[in-house]
């Protein structure tokens, strides 16, 4: 299938979705939400850019869990800011 990757701004969050089209209709692979933040401590801002890019980072590290790549690309274990 062909995914696309659908952003969806509202006034008060940022909702991202993994989407693919089937002939019944369309299906979602993933989806995140930035209301789902403040597990990890962002309680205010969640419509800001910075929520929109923390929202694609975790769609991104779910996407990777879901297809069992998520070993393979673990990504930074120090945020040192040197280049990976």
């Amino acid at each position: 299938p062909k995914y696309r990757l659908v952003v969806r701004f509202s006034n008060k969050k940022v909702t991202t979705q993994i989407v693919y089209s089937t002939t019944k209709g369309d299906r979602v692979f993933s989806a995140a939400d930035s209301s789902e933040l403040s597990k990890w401590g962002l309680t205010t801002g969640q419509a800001s850019y910075a929520a929109s890019y923390a929202v694609g980072l975790l769609i991104a590290r779910r996407v990777l869990k879901q297809l069992k790549l998520d070993t393979i690309y673990k990504g930074v274990a120090t945020a040192d800011g040197k280049d990976y």
